[in-house]
């Protein structure tokens, strides 16, 4: 006979996976084929390779290594394994029905599984593969989100031919009023997108900076759902600092920009410099002149860029032990919170995640899902990078193999974390670490400041 609580966890998963996959299946809704096939950076492969590449995960760990069952459709393999095709030959793909066809031949498998698997023993990949399709689904946003990009781009370009056409005729006028209505989509990033939420014309300040003082909290996770670089649970002790209570908003950041911040090596690192003359930046990759968008987080920066803003104002990045401190530890009880808020799942009414909204939300807009310490926005709206880099904690081992983490414990990645709008709620916990080289900007990053 199945104990409750084996039975309770495999009904948790059955929820979770579907939960998921629904959200999946949104983020494809009337893509057309161009786009789901087309690379929109060098870095980063096409969104429908990422569709079927979960699939391919999925009945890799699940199907074959635990059900010991043969490939579903092995003619996919070489296209959708993560280690065979550089990306830009991963561009030749089938359709989007072919490819959904794909998933659900696999998840009816799954599902079947699912009914007799030993949960008891494969809870955590069973999670891990649940948070692999949400990591991947995360990332087919922001590459949507630079395809959105682009297609403005060419709006801009478009209406200024608009405007040039002026004068030749009501007819010609009419056509570049069409164009200009295309160019100013200011602010649009995916096609479900939906208008900035009011500006609160909250004014940001240094008072808004809390004080934490110094102590031991507990860093990391053991639970099930933890990936491999959460483990061990460890405790960690901090001196005094402050961190402030909201990441730093456009209204902050456009400061920096009109102070000359781009243009002053003062400001920056010597690596972030060389890396600006490198990429010949101004602003953040998706920023807004809108101000709808003040009191927004400040999104699409680099580790650098936000190093670079830190300095300006006379503060720093905080380091991963104190972004998790302020978000996760509650003083008052000696406790740990598995949210800022406490053990309710992310939801609506906490924080901004899950494409709910398909972009960023006023810094201030979730006053239920602060932390302990009073902390804002620490889950959702935006990535924020910390001062530490990508690294090993105490009794980490690799799983389910070594590729997912220990290859990129190379002093060269910076840590992210509190997930962003487009996180899936299986993804979004205190304890969760994403990292990216400092250098990289396409991400939905921002960032907030300590000292």
């Amino acid at each position: 006979m199945i104990s409750k609580s084996i039975q309770s966890c495999r009904e948790a998963i059955y929820r979770d996976l579907q939960q998921c996959r629904r959200g999946t299946f949104k983020l494809f809704a009337d893509i057309d084929y161009d786009t789901f096939c087309r690379q929109a950076h060098p870095d980063f492969s096409p969104v429908g390779w990422h569709l079927g590449h979960i699939a391919y995960t999925e009945d890799l760990w699940l199907l074959q290594r635990c059900a010991g069952l043969e490939p579903v459709f092995p003619q996919y393999h070489q296209l959708f394994a993560a280690d065979i095709l550089p990306k830009k030959q991963r561009v030749f793909l089938p359709t989007l029905p072919e490819v959904e066809l794909y998933l659900d031949a696999v998840r009816k498998k799954v599902l079947d599984y699912l009914e007799v698997a030993p949960i008891d023993e494969q809870e955590r990949l069973w999670r891990f593969i649940i948070q692999h399709e949400s990591q991947h689904c995360e990332t087919v946003a922001f590459v949507l989100q630079m395809h959105r990009k682009k297609e403005e781009g060419r709006g801009k370009k478009e209406e200024g031919r608009g405007k040039k056409e002026e004068g030749r005729g009501k007819k010609e006028e009419g056509r570049g009023k069409k164009e200009e209505g295309r160019g100013n989509e200011e602010g649009r990033l995916i096609s479900n997108y939906r208008l900035p939420i009011a500006d609160y014309q909250l004014e940001i300040t240094d008072s808004q900076a809390i004080e934490i003082p110094r102590g031991e909290f507990y860093m990391g996770s053991d639970a099930a759902e933890a990936l491999d670089n959460e483990r061990s649970r460890h405790l960690c002790y901090l001196e005094a600092y402050s961190i402030d209570r909201y990441p730093v908003t456009c209204r902050q950041y456009r400061d920096f920009m009109e102070s000359g911040g781009y243009q002053n090596p003062d400001w920056w690192s010597a690596d972030g410099w060389k890396w600006l003359q490198g990429e010949a930046v101004s602003q953040p990759l998706y920023w807004s002149e809108n101000p709808a968008f003040n009191n927004h987080p400040v999104c699409g920066v680099s580790w650098y860029e936000a190093e670079a803003y830190c300095n300006f104002v006379g503060k720093r990045l905080p380091s991963e032990a104190e972004w998790e401190k302020a978000a996760s530890w509650d003083a008052t009880n000696q406790t740990y919170r598995i949210y800022p808020w406490g053990e309710e799942q992310p939801n609506g009414s906490l924080c901004n995640h899950g494409n709910n909204i398909a972009n960023t939300s006023p810094v201030d807009a979730f006053p239920k899902g602060a932390s302990a310490i009073g902390c804002c926005d620490m889950l959702g709206n935006v990535w924020e990078w910390t001062a530490s880099t990508f690294d090993a904690y105490p009794g980490f081992e690799s799983y389910p193999y070594r590729g997912y983490s220990q290859v990129y414990f190379d002093g060269e990645h910076r840590v992210l974390k509190g997930g962003s709008w487009a996180t899936f709620p299986q993804a979004l916990r205190s304890t969760f670490r994403n990292w990216y080289y400092p250098g990289v900007r396409q991400i939905i990053a921002g960032f907030r400041c300590a000292k």
